[in-house]
C-alpha cells in the first residue's frame, strides 16, 4: 500500500516560523516533523510514500531524498501553484497503483491504529473511508454527517454552534480508491472537504467514516506545535525520540553538558551537544534543541528554544516559542505567549511578551 503526504502548505498560522522553514520541516524533538509521520507510516508497514511539495520544496526533497535511510521508498509531486487537497493529490497520479492508499494532511501528529480503517474500506467496498474525531468545539472543523453503519450523508464545514448537531469532525487521515480522482478536475485548485467528498454524496459513492480515540493534533499553530512538544513529553503519543529518558521524565540526547549546579526538572527534553550551565533552570514542558547554550542562572520553563539559538545569564523564558540560531541577551525577559523568529537577536535586558495567546 502507498501513502501520500499533503506536504505543500506555506505554514501561514505558524509564522514567523515558517518564514525560512517550511511546515513539514517545523523541528519536534530534534527531527522534523514531516519524519514523524514517515516513521508512523513505517509502523503501520507503509513504506512506499509519495509526499506532495510546493512551499520551499526544495528543502524537504533534498533532506529526505528517496527514503532510503529512513528503509522507505519516497518520490515526490510539486504543486506549480497552490491546487487544493484533492488537486494536489491528483498531480501524484502518474505514482498511483490500482490499489487504495492512505492520504493523510502533513500536519497532524497522530499515533492511530491504521488496521480498523482499512478494514472498514475493503469489507464496505468504499471508494473513500475517512477517520473522524469526536471534539468538543467542532466549530472550527468539517462536520461529518453518518448513518449507524458509518456511512457518510452529509459534510459541513466550520459549522456554526447552531448547525453543530453532531461531534465527529475530519481528520485528515483517507483511505481513497484512485478512480475517484477521475472526478477531479485536470490542474484546477480542488479541495477534498468542500470539492471532491460531497460531490461523491451527490453520486451515491460509497463513503465510509471510523470514529477514532487515539491521540490527534493539528500542529499547525503555534500553540498547538507548543502542546504537541508537551503531549510527547507526558507520553500521550507514541513517537521516536533521538534521546534517552533519566529519572523524571528527563530526556537527554547525545552530548549534553549539564553543569552539577544546574536544576533540571522534567518532564524537559535538552537536546544534542547541548549546554546548560552554572546554576540554569530546565523546567516542566521545556524543550531545547540540539547545541543550545542556557547560561549561567538562566531559567527556562514551560518553552520551546530552538538549535544553536543562545540564552544569555539571567534571562528568563516562560511559556514561548524562541525560533533556531537565536541570542537572547543577559537579564531579558520573555513573556507568555511570545513567538520569536528565527535568527532573532535580543539586547540585553530586553523585556517582551506576545499581546496575544499562542
Amino acid at each position: 500500500m502507498k501513502a501520500v503526504i499533503i506536504a505543500g502548505g506555506s505554514g501561514t498560522r505558524l509564522r514567523p516560523l515558517t518564514y525560512n522553514t517550511p511546515k513539514p520541516m517545523m523541528p519536534l524533538f530534534e527531527k522534523p516533523f514531516l519524519q514523524h509521520q514517515l516513521e508512523w507510516l513505517r509502523r503501520q508497514g507503509i513504506t512506499s510514500v509519495i509526499i506532495n511539495l510546493h512551499y520551499l520544496s526544495d528543502a524537504i526533497a533534498n533532506y529526505f531524498g528517496d527514503g532510503s535511510s529512513l528503509g522507505m521508498e519516497i518520490v515526490y509531486s510539486l504543486e506549480e501553484n497552490p491546487m487544493g487537497t484533492a488537486g494536489a493529490v491528483k498531480l501524484a497520479a502518474e505514482h498511483f497503483d490500482g490499489d487504495p492508499m492512505v492520504v493523510i494532511n502533513g500536519d497532524i501528529l497522530t499515533d492511530v491504529d491504521l488496521k480498523q480503517l482499512l478494514s472498514v474500506h475493503h469489507s464496505k467496498q468504499a471508494q473513500a473511508t475517512l477517520m473522524m474525531l469526536r471534539v468538543t468545539d467542532p466549530t472550527s472543523y468539517g462536520l461529518v454527517f453518518t448513518e449507524t453503519d458509518g456511512r457518510i450523508i452529509r459534510f459541513l464545514e466550520k459549522p456554526s454552534w447552531d448547525e453543530a448537531t453532531v461531534d465527529t469532525v475530519n481528520a485528515g487521515i483517507y483511505v481513497l480508491s484512485p478512480e475517484i480522482f477521475d472526478y477531479v478536475p485536470e490542474r484546477e485548485a480542488f479541495s477534498f472537504e468542500r470539492g471532491l467528498f460531497p460531490l461523491l454524496l451527490k453520486l451515491d459513492a460509497r463513503v465510509y467514516g471510523v470514529t477514532t480515540g487515539a491521540y490527534w493534533i493539528d500542529i499547525g499553530s503555534p500553540g498547538k506545535y507548543l502542546q504537541a512538544h508537551s503531549d510527547i513529553l507526558m507520553g500521550r503519543v507514541e513517537v521516536e525520540l533521538p534521546a534517552t529518558k533519566h529519572g523524571q521524565g528527563v530526556w537527554l540526547a547525545p552530548g549534553v553538558e549539564i553543569d552539577p549546579s544546574a536544576e533540571i526538572r522534567g518532564p524537559a527534553y535538552i537536546g544534542s551537544r547541548s549546554r546548560i550551565r552554572k546554576r540554569a533552570s530546565v523546567r516542566e514542558f521545556s524543550v531545547i534543541g540540539d547545541d543550545v547554550t542556557v547560561d549561567d542562572r538562566a531559567i527556562i520553563e514551560r518553552a520551546l528554544v530552538g538549535a544553536k539559538s543562545t540564552i544569555g545569564e539571567d534571562a528568563v523564558i516562560h511559556q514561548c516559542i524562541v525560533g533556531q540560531r537565536c541570542v537572547i541577551g543577559a537579564a531579558a525577559k520573555l513573556g507568555h505567549h511570545l513567538v520569536l523568529a528565527d535568527d532573532s537577536v535580543l539586547g540585553r535586558g530586553t523585556h517582551l511578551a506576545a499581546s496575544s495567546g499562542l
